[in-house]
């Protein structure tokens, strides 16, 4: 196997400032360098905040970059908490925080209540009916494109399926999958120029999206149907149902994370894939054995989602480093995901390794991902279909990467391929 070392920076650590846009333009290997080299040299470092339009400038942060201690925070909701402010290094006006926040803006008793409430929709019968979905649908996109040689894998691969998935379960009628897709790049493609450089484009895409969610949640209630939103709609916890803005910011979290972050993990599978071609070898030698593995990897691999921000509740101290009750501690996963202590060899892509205890699906604790075994089902099945109907499918020129220290996201990136008939003929 090839190794590959842990990358190294010309940059001083002065030079090194995570709130500064000019970083995140960076390459992917050039910014990773400069987070091995925090961890090595400044795993607690305080970091002024960017600026952002239209809001006041926020107090600065810690930067954590070690394993440990972002397991520590999230292991930890009493002191290190999501309600004050939010989980996003600048604190949302509370409109937003409303709206964008639902779970992953809470704390318990809330947090617990609207999480019992939302299991009720993740029944296994529920889950089990969307699995088979996986199946049809990933066979359908690659029937799509799979006489073309070539397409945009990111567009026409990688965020169909997630997105049908998630609006299927929704009970969104497919006329307005399009629309759904176009609003969740633009809240969560706010700071790149392409999607939205303003709190009011942010304001409006996420406004259009609860006026929608409310509006089919209404629907659901008078008609239920066999979906995500009716059991939402009717479920109970101490005789307490979801209200309509609980609805709709739940919505708004499960549209927007359940497209975006699964998008983002095949897309850099895709990549990476391309990029290790002994380790594609390596699954299609035993991909039914390695899948579970491969898929773990491509996740530690792609951390599609980068931070989550936690506020003190009290004075403590995280890696040795004195934090004020009220100051902000920002946990870098994608460093944490490449820590030479817990993962041997961090910068290798590995399809067998096996212990892998990454954080992308974020540390453990209350907040850990909802959706990460149907995320692991999609990243396991779009796989299949691909690598076994189109063999030699590969990356074919640079991918255009999503401007954002936020998520790790590939906006559109080329692939070819010998065309190859569509299933069933």
């Amino acid at each position: 196997m090839r190794m590959t070392a842990i990358p190294q920076t010309k940059l001083a650590l002065e030079q090194i400032n995570l709130s500064d846009v000019n970083f995140w333009l960076l390459p992917d290997s050039e910014r990773e360098a400069c987070f091995a080299k925090l961890q090595a040299e400044a795993p607690v470092r305080f970091f002024e905040e960017m600026e952002y339009p239209g809001l006041p400038k926020g107090p600065g942060y810690w930067s954590l970059t070690r394993y440990a201690d972002v397991w520590h925070v999230s292991r930890n909701p009493q002191l290190f908490c999501s309600g004050r402010g939010g989980s996003n290094i600048g604190d949302l006006p509370s409109e937003l925080a409303e709206m964008f926040g639902s779970m992953i803006n809470m704390d318990a008793p809330r947090h617990t209540k609207l999480r019992l409430l939302v299991n009720k929709g993740f029944t296994p019968r529920m889950v089990a009916k969307v699995e088979e979905s996986v199946r049809t649908r990933a066979r359908r996109i690659v029937d799509s494109v799979c006489e073309k040689g070539e397409c945009d894998f990111v567009d026409e691969v990688a965020a169909a399926l997630p997105l049908e998935i998630i609006c299927e379960m929704m009970g969104i009628p497919a006329s307005d999958y399009r629309r759904v897709y176009e609003l969740t790049n633009t809240i969560l493609g706010v700071g790149d120029p392409e999607y939205a450089s303003t709190m009011e484009q942010l304001m409006a895409a996420g406004f259009e999206l609860l006026q929608y969610a409310q509006a089919l949640g209404e629907q659901r209630l008078q008609t239920p149907s066999d979906d995500i939103t009716s059991a939402l709609m009717h479920a109970e916890v101490d005789g307490q149902r979801l209200t309509s803005q609980e609805f709709g910011s739940f919505f708004i979290l499960l549209v927007v994370a359940g497209n975006e972050t699964t998008r983002n993990a095949i897309s850099h599978g895709m990549k990476v894939l391309t990029d290790f071609p002994d380790q594609r070898r390596k699954w299609m030698a035993d991909f039914a054995g390695i899948t579970p593995t491969a898929v773990e990897e491509i996740v530690r691999w792609a951390t599609p989602v980068i931070h989550f921000r936690r506020t003190a509740t009290a004075d403590t101290e995280v890696g040795g480093q004195k934090i004020r009750e009220g100051e902000k501690v920002v946990m870098w996963y994608n460093a944490a995901n490449r820590d030479a202590t817990v993962f041997q060899g961090p910068f290798q892509f590995d399809v067998t390794r096996d212990p892998n205890e990454h954080l992308g699906f974020g540390g453990g604790g209350p907040h850990f991902c909802l959706g990460a075994n149907l995320a692991r089902r999609e990243i396991a099945v779009m796989f299949d279909e691909l690598l076994h109907r189109l063999p030699d499918i590969e990356v074919s020129g640079p991918p255009a990467m999503l401007l954002s220290a936020f998520i790790h996201g590939i906006k559109r990136m080329p692939c070819r391929f010998t065309p190859q008939r569509p299933h069933g003929h």
